[in-house]
């Protein structure tokens, strides 16, 4: 799941987000705006969602490379991203486009 929400100029709201399906003690995304760190951007569930979400707020006018990460061992892309991106070793990253935004 993405929702992009532009919340002021310049400035975009963007939630990244999983099903409640997914069995998982961790997830975390990982991304370029975050310097590919693993720990720094979790993702959490509530009592106002089932689903598995962490919202940021990105500058707009370009795209951004992420991926999730699930209990530090596997990596998930997001099914409903922008664009994906092969990388050198052959495997893809999701795409979030704030070109237009």
């Amino acid at each position: 799941m993405l929702e992009k929400e532009l919340v002021h100029q310049g400035r975009a709201r963007v939630t990244f987000g999983l099903p409640s399906a997914l069995w998982a003690e961790r997830v975390n995304l990982v991304a370029e705006f975050n310097n590919w760190d693993t720990t720094s951007t979790p993702l959490t569930r509530d009592h106002s969602h089932e689903d598995w979400r962490v919202t940021v707020e990105l500058p707009v006018g370009r795209r951004y490379l992420f991926r999730y990460l699930v209990d530090d061992k596997e990596w998930l892309n997001e099914w409903h991203a922008d664009d994906y991106v092969e990388t050198d070793d052959g495997l893809c990253n999701s795409v979030v486009d704030l070109v237009d935004g």
